[in-house]
């Protein structure tokens, strides 16, 4: 009876986790405090979404209560050691039972609180590194992500503040003579998804920024945080920030002496964070005394979030807009480099050759308004802003031809290695691509990052300058909803197959990101229906951004295919593209026949006296032997399905299901055949129609064959044509190493974990 009773509790108990914790906190002696509670109730509620993604009803609110936790830290920051605690514990709960569902929550939850915190004291920094390091001796990606939020929290334990301030001065461009490297966010709406309707709507929501978000709010931010975060509670912190604003010309001396002791603390060895501790001291105490307020006197702790990082919302309607952005970030960033002032940057705008007379009268009558005239009523910080040499100089870019503004890249890549030939370290800025859109807008991405890499494949210009980073937000316009599991009916017509394929090797993504795409456009035709002026921008899609863009640096590779397409008129050039999720072909009159014969009494008959186009097929079967064996066979087709994205079990990333929709199946062929290239031809004088990654946009016609094999990195294939002048020794040596080198291109699309195996 007593064994009995004893399991009825334990499983009591297990069934609620609520009382079990509570239980467990009881029997040291100590009560938790109602705050605490609420947390764990949340974290609890945030990590079973993770064990309801095949729930298609609740696929929309998913991630909600993620974004809902950090809007509760933001405006109650002196919660955020609590949470901590509850996050430190479960920490140490996951790495005892061994439940590695919920380490990748966690992990990122727990280093974005950090991030949004004010102050952590040493004893749960310490306790956090601990744990989190005990997970680095799990298999990949857990031992990945582990540790580099370890090496975070280690940082974090030697110079507190650091993380903040630097994703503070990097996102907001803030110019210091410590810490130079910037980056940028660049969303790209694909039109074929956003109607120009909705796009003022998104671009609005998208590019959100909260109040005091000029160049002395992200000032004031920087010292505030980073001296409460130092000195902790012998901070006054409310009292800082009324000094604060009041500081005027003496805010940017402030803010230079502060970022100039933490990175010289960062880069100390050893590290004395005594002597760190005793600048901001003196820093604080200067501050204080103008403002005629005690500087011993101690106090609670201000909140100070983090603002949303600068971000440019785009339409995608031509193919070089990616390449454009990139070249005028990367003119935008080439005065602010290390060891260069404000009188360097001067001479150095001012050495730039233009074809512009510098008449007022010259320019153009709306560029000239925007960059002379200030609205009535702004401020002296507006108009300063408005008329800094930053924005003028990337209004004169902007107007620069490509050839010119590739010029200037290429000077200043050649003056910063004339200025710095033995660089100490290789430290670039970062451009982050964000796409927003369905496998259409990842086809042309595709498309788009292999020109980049075919210019900088025989010299770097300009990822010899930036960091390429690329982020991907399924939308789409078609009724149905991202799920990782699908029926293979519906996952033809449905164009979220990659988004469907991230979420399945990453739950996270699933959770936070899939789910976002369902309830976008509803926001968006929300925003554009209220009316005009009567509604104000969300802030929840630049946070969903933030949160994305931060946390996400785990790439999952998706293999980007090559195709040659040839047609059937003699005087046409075959087309070389590339598509990374499908290839449909079809015989036009065969599609047309079969949509006004469906469902017909004479359906079947015709079914029996037309089987469809004689078409060859030459191709390599994949076997997990890795061994190539080389087929061919002749067969009737109506359309051929060629997929590239994985189904949601197999999670294989190296191989094509094609499928031959013949009226009749072949035995011989079974429902698909896996291969790595191939090669199809019509044999009879019937043109075929091809179509790449669903887009229309991206349709050929009078086709007579298609050959597909994988996309070729242009760095190795270069690098193969100059194999050709060496000795016969010289290519023994290098074909050692040659099978250590990636042959094939493929597209890094920034997940939370990668590929969970």
């Amino acid at each position: 009876m007593r064994q009995t009773c004893s399991r009825y509790v334990i499983q009591k108990l297990t069934l609620n986790p609520f009382i079990l914790w509570v239980v467990v906190q009881n029997s040291g002696g100590s009560m938790s405090s109602a705050v605490e509670c609420n947390f764990y109730r949340s974290i609890q509620a945030i990590l079973k979404e993770l064990d309801c993604s095949s729930q298609a009803a609740s696929t929309c609110n998913r991630g909600m209560l993620r974004w809902t936790l950090h809007k509760r830290i933001e405006n109650n920051p002196s919660h955020c050691v609590s949470l901590l605690r509850v996050l430190v514990k479960e920490l140490e709960r996951v790495e005892r039972v061994d439940y590695k569902s919920r380490i990748i929550p966690l992990l990122h939850i727990s280093a974005y609180v950090v991030l949004q915190s004010v102050h952590i004291p040493e004893d749960l920094c310490e306790r956090m590194y601990i744990s989190i390091k005990k997970l680095t001796t799990l298999p990949e990606p857990y031992c990945t992500v582990s540790l580099a939020y370890a090496q975070i929290m280690k940082t974090e334990m030697g110079t507190p503040g650091l993380l903040y301030q630097r994703r503070l001065i990097t996102e907001q461009g803030l110019k210091n003579n410590s810490y130079t490297l910037q980056e940028k966010v660049f969303v790209f709406a694909d039109p074929a998804v956003f109607p120009e309707s909705l796009v003022s709507a998104v671009r609005a929501d998208v590019e959100f920024t909260s109040p005091n978000c000029g160049v002395e709010g992200h000032m004031q931010r920087a010292v505030l945080h980073c001296l409460q975060a130092t000195l902790g509670r012998h901070c006054h912190g409310p009292r800082l920030a009324q000094a604060l604003e009041g500081c005027g010309v003496r805010l940017r001396k402030h803010f230079q002496e502060v970022v100039t002791a933490v990175e010289e603390s960062v880069e100390a060895v050893p590290c004395d964070p005594g002597h760190q501790r005793t600048r901001l001291q003196q820093t604080y105490t200067d501050i204080m005394n103008a403002a005629n307020q005690d500087p011993s006197a101690s106090g609670e702790m201000c909140g100070v979030p983090l603002p949303c990082p600068e971000i440019s919302f785009n339409s995608w309607k031509q193919e070089e807009q990616i390449w454009n952005e990139l070249v005028n970030f990367a003119l935008m960033i080439t005065p602010c480099e290390q060891g260069c002032d404000e009188d360097d940057t001067e001479e150095r705008r001012g050495s730039i050759m233009s074809n512009d007379s510098g008449i007022e009268g010259d320019m153009p009558a709306v560029e000239f308004s925007t960059l002379s005239l200030e609205p009535e009523g702004a401020s002296e910080a507006q108009s300063e802003q408005r008329h800094s040499p930053q924005i003028i100089r990337w209004k004169c870019v902007r107007r620069m031809k490509l050839s010119d503004r590739m010029a200037l890249v290429r000077e200043s890549v050649r003056a910063s290695s004339r200025s710095d030939p033995f660089p100490h370290e290789e430290r670039n800025h970062t451009g982050r691509v964000l796409i927003m859109g369905d496998d259409r807008a990842l086809g042309r991405l595709a498309k788009t990052y292999l020109s980049i890499r075919k210019r900088e494949a025989r010299r770097l210009l300009l990822t010899k300058r930036l960091n390429l980073e690329m982020y991907y937000i399924p939308v789409s316009n078609d009724p149905v909803l991202v799920s990782a599991e699908e029926d293979s009916t519906t996952a033809q017509d449905n164009k979220l197959t990659l988004a469907r394929f991230l979420g399945s090797v990453d739950p996270w993504y699933d959770c936070n990101i899939n789910s976002l795409g369902a309830m976008m456009l509803k926001l968006a035709n929300m925003q554009s229906s209220s009316t005009k002026g009567a509604s104000e921008p969300s802030p929840f899609l630049a946070d969903i951004i933030s949160y994305y863009i931060r946390t996400a640096f785990q790439p999952v590779h998706l293999p980007i295919y090559s195709i040659k397409i040839t047609f059937s008129k003699l005087n046409s050039s075959p087309v070389e593209d590339v598509f990374v999720s499908h290839v449909q072909m079809d015989f036009p009159e065969f599609k047309s026949l079969k949509a006004s014969l469906k469902g017909s009494f004479r359906h079947k008959r015709a079914t029996q006296l037309f089987r469809g186009a004689v078409v060859a097929v030459n191709y390599t079967k994949a076997s997990l032997s890795k061994r190539e064996v080389d087929t061919g066979i002749t067969l009737r087709t109506c359309s051929v399905v060629i997929g590239a994205a994985p189904s949601s079990g197999t999670k294989d990333l190296n191989s094509l299901s094609v499928t031959f929709n013949d009226l009749f199946p072949r035995p011989c062929l079974g429902s698909a055949i896996r291969t790595n290239n191939i090669k199809i031809q019509s044999l009879e004088k019937r043109p075929l129609t091809v179509c790449l990654d669903k887009d229309s946009r991206r349709t050929f016609s009078d086709v007579q064959s298609i050959d597909i094999t994988p996309c070729l990195d242009p760095g190795y294939c270069l690098q193969k044509s100059a194999k050709s002048k060496h000795t016969l020794e010289e290519e023994e040596e290098e074909s050692a190493l040659s099978k250590y080198m990636s042959r094939t291109l493929t597209l890094p699309i920034n997940t939370f974990s990668g590929v969970i195996h």
